[in-house]
This record gives structure tokens, C-alpha cells and sequence, in this order.
């Protein structure tokens, strides 16, 4: 959430009008998974209804688990399969560059998501053809769906492998809004090579219990004194809280 609240708030002025806009930047979101926040984001910028948000992976709702480029006009690409995502986006870099569009492209990736081999090719791509216009993020929160990312397939040395692909590396704590931000304008101003954030990011932060733990990735079910109790953490007085809890159970 602290990634996406900097890259729209901060770095990308998304309009509803700007999806006929070619000299867009553009956002992809190649951990689709995700797509709660990023739906969450979109909804606070007034892109869509916040009243629309409780009908997540509802039959006939827009809000589906992967980001639908057809019901979302503002998802640049649908993904969901992990690491293709990765890809499109260095496709609209490109062709952004073949334009002299002078847009920009910014991608999240998830860290167990680094695991597929497609993003390891697509790295490489984009450090030959010196997409300087391509901004990649790695929320980095060593966790994925089964266990840490050590005990499945370890990650680390990331920045060097990073560099190794030709990529110019940023690592930073990606709960700082400063540092988010900084990180951003370093990357805007680099030249002849694309730029990765390393995000070091804990799974469900600002909830204390789900915080890096590997068993709320996904697929659970809230309770109500769940959901009160996460509200809470999050800063929200018990009429706040209730008020949403009524709304999402309603």
C-alpha cells in the first residue's frame, strides 16, 4: 500500500480521461494478486466507487482477483500468471521509446514472483535495450504463499543479481515514504539502463497479527473481530471501524 500510495500520489497522475492519453505512464501490476490495493488506490483517487469495493470476487463485479484490463479501463495489461506481467510492461517501454512518447513505465513485481524464470529473460531484454523508461519494484517481503522465500527458492544476493543483468539497483526500506520517493526521482533520472527498487517491505504491515506471517498471504477468511481488530491497528476509532464492518458484511 505504501508503494502504491507514493507511485500515484507522487509519480503517476492518473485521470479517468487519461486512458485515451498514448503519452500516459503506465502502471503494471505484475503481482495481480494483489489487485485489492491496487483497486483500494484507484478507489481514493476516485477512479472508481469506494462502495464498489466489498464486491471483490463477486460474480459480475469488475473488482475480480486479477486485474481485467476490459472491466478496468485503468489496468494497462490483465495479469495474474506471475512474471508476464514483467514482460508486457517492457513492451510498453519499448514501444513508448519507439513513439518518442517520453512516458514511463513502472511495474510491481512480487519477491517469490522472481522465482519464474520469464523475469529473469525479461530482465535481460530490458537492460540490452536500455529502457531507462522502465521502473521495476520488487516488493520485497520475503514471504510467498507457501513458505519464506528461503525455504522455497532463495533470492539473495538480489541487488547484485540485479546488477548483473545490467540493472541499476536501489535498495530501501519500502515502508518509507521519503525513501519510496527518492528512489523514484533516482530512477527518473538515470540513463541508458532500467532501474529496479528493492522494496524491503513485512507482509501485512500496520496489522499486528498478520504481520510476516506466511499463513495471511491469501485464500483466509476474516472475522468480524478480525477485521475490528485490524481497523484498530490501522488507526480507526470502533464507530469508524464498525461502520466499515457493517459495510463489507452488508
Amino acid at each position: 500500500m505504501d508503494i502504491l500510495a507514493t507511485l500515484y500520489g507522487w509519480e503517476i497522475s492518473l485521470t479517468k480521461s487519461d486512458t485515451d492519453n498514448d503519452a500516459r505512464d503506465r502502471f503494471v501490476l505484475s503481482k495481480g494478486h494483489a489487485c485489492p490495493a491496487l483497486y483500494a488506490t484507484w478507489a481514493a483517487l476516485g477512479l472508481i466507487s469506494l462502495q464498489s469495493i466489498p464486491t471483490l470476487r463477486k460474480l459480475g463485479s469488475p473488482l475480480q482477483g486479477h486485474p481485467h484490463v476490459v472491466d478496468m479501463p485503468f489496468a494497462e495489461t490483465s495479469t495474474g500468471s506471475l512474471g508476464q506481467g514483467f514482460s508486457a510492461a517492457i513492451g510498453m517501454a519499448l514501444g513508448a521509446r519507439h513513439q518518442g512518447l517520453g512516458s514511463r513505465v513502472y511495474a510491481l513485481l512480487g519477491d517469490g514472483e522472481l522465482q519464474e524464470g520469464q523475469v529473469w529473460e525479461a530482465a535481460m531484454s530490458a537492460s540490452h535495450h536500455g529502457l531507462s523508461n522502465l521502473c521495476a519494484i520488487v516488493d520485497y517481503n520475503k514471504l510467498q504463499s507457501d513458505d519464506r522465500n528461503a525455504n522455497i527458492m532463495a533470492l539473495e544476493p538480489l541487488a547484485v543479481r540485479w546488477r548483473a543483468f545490467g540493472w541499476n539497483a536501489i535498495e530501501i526500506d519500502g515502508h518509507d515514504f521519503d525513501a519510496i520517493k527518492n528512489a523514484l526521482d533516482a530512477a527518473r533520472n538515470t540513463d541508458g539502463l532500467p532501474t529496479v527498487i528493492i522494496a524491503h517491505t513485512i507482509k501485512g504491515k500496520g496489522v499486528s497479527y498478520m504481520e510476516d506471517s506466511a499463513p495471511w498471504h491469501g485464500s483466509v477468511k476474516l472475522s468480524n473481530d478480525d477485521i475490528s481488530r485490524a481497523l484498530q491497528d490501522l488507526s480507526l476509532d470502533n464507530a469508524t471501524a464498525q461502520d466499515w464492518i457493517d459495510g463489507i458484511v452488508n
